[in-house]
């Protein structure tokens, strides 16, 4: 098999830091220990992760910054407790595939109107 065939497509090509510059994933932080061994993880795999604050990005910026992905991290919090970080509703409905981890689960469902 010559080179050109096997690296046929343009991303073989491409060194990891050029590609992991195409896909981009979020971890919005809700305060768990784990955030940046979770976008530690994600990098791993070739993929750019960005470690936010949840109360720093709004739903229009995340749209804007063309993420393919979002990760709700966990936290120490319970979503039914009132003082528990929550986020708008509307990030379930942009089209961007969500990942819960914990806390971020429990906010996924809450979000979607579950009972948690």
């Amino acid at each position: 098999m010559r080179l050109t065939e096997k690296y046929a497509d343009r991303k073989s090509y491409l060194k990891a830091e050029d590609y992991m510059k195409e896909e981009r994933i979020l971890v919005l932080d809700f305060g768990g220990q784990y955030n940046q061994l979770i976008a530690r993880r994600v990098r791993e795999q070739k993929v750019y992760a960005e470690i936010k604050p949840y109360d720093r990005i709004s739903v229009g910026q995340i749209k804007a910054e063309g993420y393919k992905g979002i990760i709700f991290t966990g936290g120490p919090n319970n979503v039914n407790d009132a003082g528990s970080p929550h986020y708008d509703p509307e990030i379930l409905n942009i089209g961007i595939p969500v990942l819960g981890i914990c806390y971020g689960a429990q906010l996924m469902a809450y979000l979607a109107g579950g009972r948690v």
